[in-house]
């Protein structure tokens, strides 16, 4: 299987991008080469911006994928951009969506997809669910083969999923412990 992961080095995808190579996938990571040492050797880079259109026109010139995940999509522009890009050159398209795209508050805690999507107080729920919607558009009136994740708790080997504040304040479960705090 060729698959083709734009991004790949992140605080999620670098654990999907060793899995992949174990798992004997045929694994190309378009990055723009600022993490490639995390990058694992079975890997092919494609070094590139993703949102320059004429080097990605050449750089992805006759390739076909059969999936392809981007890990950095983050507005409906993006998607127009895959959209191009990536119509006709992909068996599956794998947009990495987010549990904050669902109802604020929530009628209920538990969250499955046919929980609402209203989130009109954050800027980055409001752009994935607006993509969400492009891509499921696109499903319908040309069957653009599309697959959508919504992650929750998102965590790797360098981020310990305890935060207790904000982002703001980034205190982590860990940080408090070695202070000594409850």
């Amino acid at each position: 299987m060729k698959v083709l992961f734009i991004g790949g080095t992140g605080l999620i995808s670098s654990a999907s991008t060793q899995l992949a190579v174990q798992q004997g996938i045929d694994l190309y990571l378009l990055t723009r080469g600022n993490r490639d040492a995390c990058v694992p050797e079975e890997a092919t880079l494609l070094h590139g911006d993703i949102n320059n259109r004429e080097e990605m026109k050449t750089l992805l010139k006759d390739k076909h994928f059969d999936v392809v995940v981007n890990w950095i999509n983050f507005s409906p522009e993006d998607i127009e951009r895959d959209i191009d890009y990536f119509s006709g050159k992909t068996d599956q398209y794998i947009f990495i969506s987010t549990v904050a795209t669902y109802q604020r508050p929530p009628a209920f805690y538990k969250l499955d997809e046919s929980t609402p999507q209203h989130n009109p107080v954050w800027d980055y729920a409001v752009n994935k669910i607006a993509s969400e919607e492009r891509l499921i558009k696109e499903f319908r009136s040309n069957s653009f083969p599309i697959t959508i994740v919504r992650p929750s708790h998102t965590y790797g080997e360098t981020t310990i999923p305890f935060a207790i504040t904000s982002g703001a304040h980034p205190w982590t479960l860990v940080d408090r412990i070695e202070k000594g705090k409850k």
